[in-house]
């Protein structure tokens, strides 16, 4: 039965089992909030796949996620959580709002990295929230920002052996059963900016939001030189 119908992804549970959940990729790519929709073919395996590849990458990091398993090469098998109402942004180099909302230019290294909490709530445009904001709303940021400086690192680090910039990227967290905090939803070029260094070529999702390219070969890409290093 599905539990959830995201915008790429679709969630269902597990016959005999209240602990976990099949996430399901969807050839598909959405923007603003859902208002430019195409329907690219294998995107969506792509998307899992590196996904799989990312999650199994943090867990020998000691970063704690849901994933399971990949059953087939469009879905996950990942721990049933319940889902923090917030989206953690971690940004390396000024690009996208930061860029919009200040007087920051685009390609600003930011150093340290800072990071960012939006509401996971489309339907009020997922607004900024300050770091006191989100503890009125009875959430405890810091050890969403713990992890997600964590996961930077790691990240980090696999992406220069590819010769990548780690631009920016959108983390999701949640709870299981018994209050422990685990890394969910996806870790892809679909919630990355990711830039080749020296030359700044795109390799995420502003291609189809800008009209710039073809995501599904910037995705292969991104699979095929991570797997020379997972």
């Amino acid at each position: 039965m599905i539990i959830n119908e995201g915008k790429v992804k679709s969630v269902y549970d597990v016959d005999g089992d209240a602990q976990r959940v099949l996430i399901k990729f969807h050839d598909k790519v959405t923007a603003g909030n859902g208002r430019l929709v195409e329907f690219p073919e294998e995107k969506g395996k792509i998307c899992c796949l590196i996904s799989a590849l990312l999650f199994e990458w943090m867990e020998k990091a000691g970063v704690k996620t849901h994933f399971i398993d990949a059953p087939s090469l469009d879905t996950l098998l990942c721990k049933k959580l319940t889902i923090i109402p917030v989206e953690v942004i971690v940004r390396n180099i000024a690009a996208g709002s930061i860029v919009k909302n200040t007087s920051i230019t685009e390609g600003t290294f930011i150093q340290p990295p800072i990071v960012e909490y939006f509401l996971k709530d489309d339907a009020k445009d997922d607004p900024l929230l300050t770091y006191d904001r989100v503890r009125l709303m009875g959430i405890d940021p810091e050890p969403m920002k713990e992890q997600a400086l964590i996961v930077n690192y790691q990240l980090q680090s696999l992406f220069t052996l590819m010769g990548i910039d780690l631009v920016d990227f959108k983390l999701e967290f949640g709870y299981d059963a018994h209050g422990d905090l685990f890394l969910a939803d996806e870790l892809s070029p679909d919630n990355m900016r990711l830039w080749k260094k020296n030359t700044k070529e795109r390799f995420d999702k502003d291609l189809f939001r800008k009209d710039e390219g073809d995501i599904v070969k910037a995705y292969k890409y991104i699979l095929e030189q991570m797997r020379r290093f997972v």
